[in-house]
């Protein structure tokens, strides 16, 4: 019965026969069970016909809510994610939120999630500007409710200017929230970064959705913020044969191309000038770097420093 509740609250409605097959009972066993979680308090609504079902009824006073195993896991992995997330705050209402669940969780299921946040407490430790949960909660809102949105934005030179926008996408990427919204004084999509945006005013203006160049939202501001970071594309003989440098470098295919069965040619790409020249040196061998010219001015700097960390100072 606890399984079927569970069911029945994901938002949409059950045939009895789909119901059945999920919990591995008989449609009559269902029917039962639905009467006696009416007896209960739950509302379990039925509708009649071949697109019919059962649902929970929404917008009624529910009796305490349940949960199965695999809920109550995410949910816990859910708030110890947020702890470290860049939302002002939040650290401290998800503790208290992730308190109050394990104390009711089994603990077999403690143990779970203790193990999932002793091997992930390191991976939250970064800075990041953090962002008010009113201005994401306003912004947010605009998205859902298709809602034009005024508000000042200060740009990476420092510079201020007042924004009109048709909120699409909230995103979260590299620890930093992000809105992608179509401005409608510059006629293009663009992307903002939240902790840059202050005096949030929705204009009470609702708007049809505008579609986006590509279905993916994430994939397309990931993609946005790339192209307009700068990049550099580097060419580099490796004495290495391509099989051992495709495994130091884990490069993709198409990155290295065999010369001999000692050497191979590397194209790449990277967006640091420090990436690309650890990258390099950590490969153990020799090599030769054909271009970009910043990378080998980078390269005899750090030469330098080498040279000059490894003279004996008295």
């Amino acid at each position: 019965m606890l399984s079927l509740l569970s069911l029945l609250q994901t938002p949409r409605e059950w045939p009895g026969s789909e119901l059945a097959d999920r919990l591995g009972v008989s449609p009559r066993t269902v029917r039962r069970d639905v009467d006696r979680l009416r007896e209960l308090g739950y509302p379990v609504e039925a509708s009649m016909g071949a697109a019919g079902g059962y649902r929970l009824a929404a917008g009624k006073a529910m009796p305490p809510l349940l949960l199965d195993d695999e809920e109550a896991v995410a949910i816990a992995v859910a708030l110890s994610t947020a702890v470290g997330k860049p939302v002002s705050g939040i650290e401290q209402a998800s503790l208290r939120a992730l308190a109050k669940l394990e104390q009711v969780l089994p603990s077999r299921l403690r143990h779970r999630v203790g193990a999932f946040r002793a091997a992930t407490e390191s991976l939250f430790t970064e800075s990041a500007t953090p962002v008010d949960p009113h201005e994401l909660a306003v912004a947010a809102a605009a998205v859902a409710g298709h809602e034009r949105l005024r508000f000042a934005y200060q740009s990476g030179d420092g510079s201020r200017t007042r924004r009109l926008v048709e909120p699409h996408r909230l995103v979260l990427a590299g620890r930093r929230w992000y809105l992608l919204a179509y401005d409608t004084e510059r006629d293009d999509w663009r992307i903002f970064r939240v902790d840059r945006m202050t005096r949030l005013q929705p204009t009470g203006v609702r708007v049809p959705p505008r579609e986006l160049p590509e279905k993916d939202a994430a994939a397309f501001v990931t993609r946005r913020m790339y192209s307009l970071a700068p990049t550099y594309e580097v060419r580099a003989t490796l004495r290495l044969p391509a099989a051992q440098a495709a495994e130091r470098l884990g490069a993709a295919p198409g990155e290295l191309r065999s010369i001999d069965e000692n050497s191979c040619e590397l194209h790449g790409r990277a967006d640091t000038l420090e990436w690309l020249a650890s990258r390099l040196l950590m490969l153990g061998c020799e090599f030769q770097v054909h271009e970009p010219p910043e990378l080998l001015a980078h390269l005899r700097v750090v030469g330098d420093r080498a040279l000059r960390a490894a003279v004996p100072r008295p």
